[in-house]
């Protein structure tokens, strides 16, 4: 329903006064008149007009409605247009909207938004001319910057770099994929999300207990005063997650320019620090393992030692009976095949280090195929094909000595049984979800045993080049087996290699650290941001970090039952939308979804099933807009159903909440509409994904950040300022 604006109410208040006054001027006019006639003149007028008074007020009625209507009339054809022309104008004036304005109304309004027009386009003319000069003149700033954050964002070590308060102002990749994965490794026990944790502007101390940070601090301090050349302190600290971290932290220095205010105290020469992370669980795990594993090992040797001494030195009498003989050898015999099956796992799991010493590293198994078949086919000269190679499969390995092993036995298969093409296999191992299989096909003749041994045995040599190691030396290299087998059906025969894989956590890791593009994981600007004691209320809307978040319900009615479908929110830091830190949760209402509803948000009961509960997702949600303020348009609605829930989950989300729909009618009173899809038409922004909380919260976030200019104008500067300003308009009042 449209709602009069601040014109209509003007009109309205204006109809009313002239009402008011015509009664007024009537009554005293009846009044005069009767004063200067007698008593008898003013019975005889009364029995003249009382028959007539009702026409007459309904002819002095219908006057008031008649001059009211062309009132109205008047003021939409002449006043109107000209109100909403400027506060369209005014979004032009004030924010980046590039658009055509539609002309409206009087000619005279015609004329002047054409005009207006015209000085829109001027002035974008200058804006280009002189963007494209300060664009040229700060692109060698911004290829150091972009060489830094390149940088930062493909290092193979979790990097964050935090200022003074411990605010998060970068951190790359690595320290992303690696959150995430801690996260969905701990998720399944209850823990905290500390993905959510990691983001632009966020608290280290989510992550870290503050005592540690600040005594590591202190530890750098103390050494930058002793003159150390590069001071840093390191600390061990279990996440939320439950993962142990190794932390190295390095000072970031005050530049020498720093102003008056930096002093010559070491303590005031930091300006932040670097955090390198580096997860030593599975370290820990293994030391841990070997040391159960070498305490088994004494405890049964001991005993096995003492059975083996006790019957040898009974051995020793020359008189022992034979069948005591017989007896005492068994134990003896017993006791060292027993010895022998206690070290197996131990010598298993020492092959295991031994390899893991060995320079390994991640690589897809189809990139692995793919080099394999080139290097084939150029070094033994064999056509090479692949066949069944798993894409998601991920192996653990040393790739140029398995490389040279594939083309050894390539080239021996050519020059010994004439083979002309080979195949190459991938696919996971049931040895386990670390265990992978790789073979090497062929049609064509079987191979002797004593062959295949032969060829394992001898140094790896291609054409006139040898190499140090064996085919067996890889093998044992990667901890893994190599046999030959055939598949008599098929006529094929097969060398398969048992090589390491990497697990379905840490391939996810690693997908998304080969993520394309670099995302925007940095913010330097936020070195210079210093946390005031003052309240929010008072701090400046262009200082303060939100949460733009929405939600996608099963109905209308909070308190009638419906319950929540999907929550999307996105972050806004420093006056930036950061569009990879977001939040997209499905949720199960535990209810069945009305199919009237179906159609507008796309959200089908098989898609929410098996989905966490709204008492699962809101600690995570909670978590991710921590010390944030959150904004919504038309937040009371859902503000409402997640007070509804305080009471199951205990979450209570008691941030101070900007409404954009509040905040729309607040700069333009006099549009016709507030909904998201006419402000972002006004604005100029493309609506994606309507009626999809994460694209829904992304496009309220674009017109937030729209709105602080016009806010400014208005003399709106401060968070409390917003707020009681919001109160203040007829939305405001709706209930839910």
């Amino acid at each position: 329903m449209i709602r009069p604006g601040r014109t209509d109410r003007r009109l309205w208040l204006m109809l009313a006064v002239a009402a008011v006054a015509s009664v007024a001027w009537l009554a005293l006019t009846f009044a005069l008149v009767a004063l200067t006639l007698d008593p008898v003149q003013r019975e005889a007028a009364l029995e003249l007009i009382g028959p007539h008074l009702v026409a007459v007020g309904l002819t002095w009625a219908g006057g008031i409605a008649a001059i009211a209507y062309g009132l109205k009339r008047w003021f939409d054809f002449w006043v109107t247009p000209s109100v909403r022309l400027a506060e369209e104008a005014q979004i032009l004036l004030r924010t980046d909207v590039v658009r055509e304005l539609a002309p409206a109304g009087n000619p005279e309004t015609r004329a002047l938004t054409v005009l207006f027009n015209q000085l829109v386009e001027q002035r974008e003319t200058l804006r280009r001319e002189m963007d494209a000069k300060v664009q040229a003149a700060a692109q060698r700033i911004e290829q150091e910057k972009s060489r830094l954050a390149a940088l930062m964002s493909e290092l193979t070590q979790s990097v964050v770099v935090c200022n003074l308060e411990g605010r998060i102002l970068l951190y790359n990749q690595r320290a992303r994929a690696q959150f995430q994965a801690l996260a969905e490794s701990a998720r399944p026990a209850g823990s905290a999300d500390t993905a959510g944790l990691l983001g632009l502007g966020r608290s280290i101390h989510d992550l870290f207990d503050r005592k540690l940070v600040a005594h590591a601090l202190e530890t750098v301090r103390q050494r930058m005063r002793r003159g150390a050349a590069q001071p840093s302190a390191q600390f061990v600290t279990l996440t939320p997650a439950g993962q142990l971290l190794r932390v190295q932290l390095a000072p970031v220095r005050q530049p020498l320019d720093a102003g008056p205010g930096a002093g010559s105290d070491a303590a005031q020469e930091i300006a932040g620090y670097v955090l390198m992370l580096d997860d030593v669980m599975p370290d820990y795990e293994q030391e841990a393992a070997r040391d159960r594993a070498l305490l088994a090992l004494t405890e049964g040797s001991r005993a096995s030692l003492a059975n083996i001494q006790a019957a040898v030195e009974m051995l020793d009498f020359p008189d022992l009976e034979p069948a005591m003989r017989e007896r005492f050898l068994r134990v003896v015999r017993d006791e060292v095949l027993a010895m022998g099956e206690r070290l197996k796992p131990l010598m298993s799991q020492a092959s295991e280090r031994v390899a893991s010493r060995w320079p390994m590293e991640d690589m897809l198994g189809s990139d692995f195929v793919a080099a394999a078949q080139r290097r084939i086919a150029e070094q033994a000269g064999l056509s090479a094909r692949e066949a069944e190679v798993d894409v998601s499969a991920w192996l653990r390995i040393e790739s140029y000595s398995l490389l040279q092993a594939l083309v050894y036995l390539s080239a021996r298969l050519q020059e010994e049984f004439d083979v002309r093409f080979v195949q190459l296999r991938l696919q996971p191992a049931p040895q386990g979800p670390s265990k992978v299989h790789l073979d090497l096909m062929w049609i064509g003749p079987a191979i002797s045993t004593e062959t295949v041994m032969g060829w394992e045995l001898d140094p790896v040599r291609i054409g006139s080049e040898s190499h140090a190691f064996s085919v067996r030396d890889v093998v044992e290299r990667h901890g893994g087996a190599l046999w030959f087998e055939r598949d008599r059906a098929r006529h094929l025969s097969f060398f398969r290699f048992l090589l390491p894989g990497v697990s379905p956590r840490q391939a996810q890791a690693q997908r998304a650290a080969e993520a394309p593009g670099r995302p925007e994981f940095y913010d330097f600007d936020l070195f210079s941001r210093s946390e005031q004691a003052s309240a929010l209320d008072d701090r400046p809307l262009t200082a303060l970090s939100y949460t733009v978040f929405d939600t996608e319900t099963t109905g209308l009615n909070p308190t009638g039952g419906d319950e929540i479908l999907q929550i999307g929110a996105v972050r806004i830091v420093n006056g930036r939308l950061l569009r990879q830190e977001t939040y997209d949760q499905l949720v199960d209402p535990q209810c069945m979804i009305p199919p009237a509803g179906i159609p507008i948000h796309g959200i089908e009961q098989g898609m929410v099933r098996g989905q966490p509960t709204i008492d699962q997702v809101l600690p995570v949600f909670h978590a991710f807009t921590r010390d944030t303020v959150l904004v919504g348009h038309n937040a009371a609605f859902d503000l409402r159903f997640l007070q509804l829930k305080e009471a199951s989950s205990g979450i209570l989300f008691d941030q101070p909440v900007l409404d954009t729909l509040l905040l729309s009618a607040l700069v333009h009173p006099s549009q016709e509409s507030h909904r998201i899809e006419a402000i972002a038409q006004r604005f100029n922004i493309a609506v994606t994904g309507r009626h999809n909380a994460l694209g829904d919260a992304i496009v309220t976030a674009e017109i937030f950040l729209r709105l602080i200019p016009l806010l400014a104008e208005k003399g709106i500067h401060t968070l409390g300022q917003a707020r009681a300003a919001a109160q203040q308009t007829y939305y405001a009042r709706l209930k839910y």
